[in-house]
């Protein structure tokens, strides 16, 4: 069975991929056989009986670190197996997750994705193990499962033949730079609130300029750091 993409995830809460990979876009493109997910507890490729995966950080401080062992075990096994396009750690201080990025990465073939706890992890993981550090935003969760998860389903549905109308992705927001215009749909009219005129004339070349506007207006209005 041939699969577009392999998504390799290590976390020590598999857990908690299992709402969000078992419905919707995802679950469409597992069923699909276009992605195939797998999941891998870190806690396996720990040395001791309690199956430890951190330890306190040297010079002290307070938090708990994850350690490398059980790290570059897991990884070692799944290169051992294939070669990945990239072997990313969820981080906040990682490069911000922008469309561009999704796009890029919707086209490898295998990728992994580290999810860190606690107060981090051993340095030498990010320096020798990684190669590339990915933030969803400015702000801090309690481990990276929530960001795996973002960064999974703004890959996946854009691989070709996940989404219904595969041209749908390619009109979505920061695509060309621009938030989506305005959408609309039935009923034309609703508690006096009416659709606008021209998107009912039939006249494609003024509904795209017209869309094309609105964009602009709103990108300039809502992000106006995009157009700088």
């Amino acid at each position: 069975m041939v699969f577009s993409m392999r998504i390799d995830i290590i976390t020590i809460f598999p857990e908690m991929f299992q709402g969000p990979f078992s419905e919707s876009i995802i679950k469409r493109a597992i069923n699909k056989n276009l992605v195939e997910i797998h999941l891998h507890q870190l806690r396996d490729y720990a040395n001791d009986k309690h199956q430890r995966v951190d330890d306190y950080a040297f010079s002290g401080g307070a938090g708990m670190v994850m350690m490398i062992e059980p790290v570059d075990k897991c990884i070692s096994a799944l290169k051992s197996q294939r070669n990945y396009d990239e072997i990313i750690y969820m981080s906040p201080d990682g490069i911000r997750l922008e469309q561009s990025l999704s796009n890029k990465l919707s086209l490898g073939e295998n990728l992994i994705m580290l999810c860190g706890h606690y107060k981090g992890i051993d340095e030498r993981i990010r320096e020798h193990l990684i190669t590339m550090e990915v933030s969803i935003g400015d702000y801090v969760l309690s481990g990276g499962e929530l960001a795996a998860a973002v960064l999974t389903d703004s890959i996946v549905r854009l691989i070709p033949g996940v989404l219904s109308d595969e041209t749908s992705a390619l009109s979505d927001s920061f695509q060309d730079g621009l938030v989506s215009p305005p959408v609309y749909t039935r009923p034309r009219v609703y508690n006096g609130w009416e659709v606008p005129d021209i998107l009912l004339s039939g006249d494609d070349k003024k509904i795209e300029a017209w869309k094309q506007q609105q964009a602009l207006e709103r990108t300039a209005k809502r992000r106006p750091e995009l157009l700088e």
